[in-house]
């Protein structure tokens, strides 16, 4: 049985998903150290280039090695500029299940990408690789990014009480955690009946784990 994901490359109208390259370190520094990212997702404050480099070559490649996941740049297809991240994490491949996590750079917000992207790959996913589920999380007051998971066709399945920890600018400026609650959703092969092969979406979406 199949217990890692194939190196891929994933084209829609507008993008192409492919693995992250060293040359887009510069580029997802500046993307982890925006403000709205800080908020949503647990990535270190400020995130360095060393940071960028060691996620491209050393903790993306460990995780697709061993079967737990895939990390994709989702890039523009006229400009090839990175404009976000895909992640799959916690896969299980006999449930034949995996979370998908999602950011878009703050310029490139309000075009669509995200839901582009994350409906991309769940196509890939149930098509190509026989998946049968794939989950999202997201923070509770994390509106934009749950307005992504309902776009691509996910049905919200409850609430993790006080899972997440997002985080607050406190007065001296500093990062405060923020305990609130995760919103599971959840995306079936028949959930995609009658969702168009392309979408767009509005607003701001974020990873919900990368740890």
């Amino acid at each position: 049985m199949t217990t890692t994901f194939p190196d891929i490359s994933i084209s829609t109208e507008r993008l192409v998903l492919r693995a992250l390259e060293p040359a887009d370190a510069p580029a997802l520094a500046e993307m982890m150290n925006d403000e709205q990212v800080a908020t949503w997702t647990p990535v270190p404050q400020p995130f360095t280039e060393a940071a960028a480099y060691g996620w491209i070559g050393d903790y993306a490649p460990t995780e697709h090695a061993a079967g737990r996941g895939l990390d994709l740049a989702i890039t523009e297809f006229l400009t090839q500029r990175l404009v976000g991240v895909i992640q799959l994490a916690h896969t299980d491949w006999r449930v034949r299940s995996t979370e998908l996590s999602y950011i878009v750079a703050p310029w490139a917000r309000g075009e669509g990408y995200a839901s582009e992207a994350a409906l991309a790959t769940a196509r890939w996913l149930f098509r190509d690789q026989g998946f049968e589920r794939v989950e999202i999380r997201t923070a509770a007051d994390n509106a934009a990014s749950q307005q992504v998971a309902q776009r691509i066709g996910c049905i919200s399945e409850g609430v993790l009480r006080g899972a997440c920890i997002a985080r607050t600018r406190a007065e001296d400026g500093s990062w405060t955690d923020l305990r609130t609650d995760f919103i599971v959703w959840s995306l079936l092969p028949e959930d995609l009946e009658g969702v168009p092969e392309e979408l767009g979406e509005a607003g701001y979406s974020s990873f919900a784990d990368w740890s």
